[in-house]
């Protein structure tokens, strides 16, 4: 792949410009020179490749504190600390799958209550007021 603009490298990687823009402000990606003359930035592969991990590993549920210690134990290849970052975020989605199944359970009973009957308020209406 050629070199790019950072609009380009925003499209390559599924995300406006400003979003790139922020992850520089945050360290996860880097801001190259100018060229002399003022030109514009130029970006390649690996940093659409960056952009694209960046945005899997949000998509898994990293917060971009975690997201950039992921880039940093790459980088000295912390295989152990990067374990336990998956293993921690996958007991957060566990518990998450957990609230999201009981909130399920309850709402197909309130929906099932507000079908028996047809006097009196909703039970569905009642259950969210309190």
């Amino acid at each position: 792949m050629s070199r790019m603009t950072i609009a380009r490298l925003a499209e390559a990687g599924g995300v406006g410009v400003e979003t790139v823009r922020y992850y520089q402000r945050r360290g996860l990606l880097s801001e190259p020179e100018r060229p002399g003359g003022g030109g514009f930035r130029s970006y390649g592969e690996p940093d659409v490749r960056r952009l694209r991990f960046i945005r899997s590993a949000q998509a898994a549920g990293f917060t971009l504190e975690e997201i950039g210690e992921l880039l940093e134990l790459d980088a000295v290849d912390d295989r152990t600390r990067a374990r336990e970052l998956a293993r921690s975020r996958v007991a957060a989605l566990d518990a998450r799958i957990a609230e999201l199944q009981d909130a399920r359970t309850a709402l197909v009973r309130l929906a099932d209550a507000c079908g028996s009957g047809s006097t009196g308020a909703c039970p569905i209406i009642t259950a969210f007021e309190q």
